[in-house]
């Protein structure tokens, strides 16, 4: 029995040290003792059988462990029970109510932000200038707007921007967040298309959200070049769909990765001369690049004057060194392309290159995937004219000719 007894003390004793919370209970008799004194505190008045405030214990309790209980309280009143007095005192209408209580003052701000564990922490940190223990989030990669910076990056006129008018508190717009970050993580080295966010239930922004007839969150607006009139964006909240969406309004060419796509720095007049470069006669390729050169002459966008000149360049290269030079700078490409260290900028002129350089042997690999169709149809034809008595002999000459097809297929 005093083995039981022992043990039955120490299990106790471990829930008691499990079950301790930061969290103050507060009721008509402790109230003054800790609210308005020398500290600041955050003050959630819940009933028993509210849902959302049974959704927001958990998150609570996090936010009483991260401050210091010396500097800061964090606490709690059943507003249904033994804190009735107090909800009527503080006007409390309904389920989770919380509220800020500076230090040295019982009268309150109301907490109006979200009830994720950012936004508490945020909050209090902002009001009570002390730091939390929990490491603070990476900074977001979406362009930061408010009232002060708004017209200078949302209205550029040299600058293609994507605005996500957002709210704390707006479970859709938290749901969006991940794909939002990602794609503005991937057009960051883009520097005239913009993936910008605003807190447009903020005070100071709400003249801005209500200029451009913010009603709802998240609201999502693109501000072209030149023409700042917004178009709203009434596309899907995916990755993909906002990547797609951009490509299109920005004439970028990026993927989720943040790399460029194949399409990248290509040109189309441009691949057409390039492929025919590759598989005209030597006599004949001077000409060819001549006609590049004047085309390259005729372009006024600069970002595809870059890319063209390295068309130039590879058809210079070819006609001094040979064909063999293009697949050596492929695989020299191909090398650097997989290396972590790169800057972003040198990813994107090395991937441009890769795109150009594909265009070189098109045609010539086009001309030996025909010549290898017609290779497969002649020995099918042949085939169905063969006696009888030999056709083991031919179906054993079509295996070899369908093996040789694969083959030359792999090559390309």
């Amino acid at each position: 029995m005093r083995f039981a007894y022992t043990l039955s003390a120490s299990l106790l004793a471990v829930a008691s040290f499990v079950s301790a919370s930061n969290v103050i209970d507060l009721d008509t008799t402790n109230f003054d003792q800790y609210v308005g004194g020398d500290r600041p505190a955050l003050v959630e008045f819940y009933a028993p059988w509210c849902g959302h405030c049974k959704n927001l214990a958990p998150t609570y309790e996090q936010l009483a462990d991260a401050f210091p209980t010396d500097k800061v309280v964090i606490a709690k009143t059943d507003a249904d029970g033994v804190g009735r007095e107090l909800g009527s005192r503080f006007g409390v209408q309904g389920f989770p109510t919380i509220k800020w209580f500076p230090a040295g003052s019982s009268q309150p701000v109301d907490y109006n932000s979200g009830r994720d564990l950012d936004s508490l922490v945020g909050f209090v940190t902002k009001e009570s200038a002390v730091k939390s223990k929990i490491k603070p989030p990476p900074p977001p990669a979406a362009v930061q707007l408010d009232a002060t910076n708004f017209d200078d990056i949302a209205l550029d006129e040299n600058k293609n921007v994507l605005v996500a008018f957002t709210a704390p508190w707006c479970g859709h717009c938290k749901n969006m967040k991940p794909a939002y970050e990602k794609v503005a993580k991937a057009f960051a080295s883009e520097a005239d298309c913009v993936v910008a966010q605003m807190d447009a239930d903020d005070a100071q922004n709400k003249p801005v959200a209500s200029k451009y007839d913010v009603r709802s969150f998240p609201t999502i607006k693109f501000f072209p070049k030149g023409n700042k009139e917004p178009i709203m964006y009434s596309s899907g909240r995916t990755e993909e769909q906002f990547i797609e969406y951009l490509n299109e309004h920005c004439g970028t060419h990026r993927t989720a990765t943040g790399l460029l796509s194949e399409t990248a720095g290509k040109v189309l007049t441009l691949d057409t001369l390039a492929s025919t470069f590759f598989s005209a006669k030597l006599p004949e390729r001077p000409d060819i690049l001549t006609k590049a050169r004047e085309y390259i002459g005729t372009l006024t966008d600069k970002k595809a004057n870059v890319s063209a000149e390295y068309y130039v360049k590879a058809m210079e290269r070819v006609l001094e060194k040979g064909e063999g030079w293009v697949v050596k700078e492929q695989a020299r490409i191909a090398g650097l392309l997989a290396s972590p260290s790169l800057a972003p900028t040198k990813l994107d002129e090395l991937k441009v290159k890769a795109n150009i350089l594909s265009a070189f042997a098109v045609k010539k690999a086009e001309e030996a995937y025909e010549a290898a169709g017609e290779y497969l149809g002649d020995a099918a034809k042949a085939a169905k004219q063969a006696p009888y008595q030999v056709k083991d002999g031919v179906d054993q000459f079509a295996d070899a000719v369908q093996e040789k097809v694969q083959q030359i297929k792999e090559e390309l």
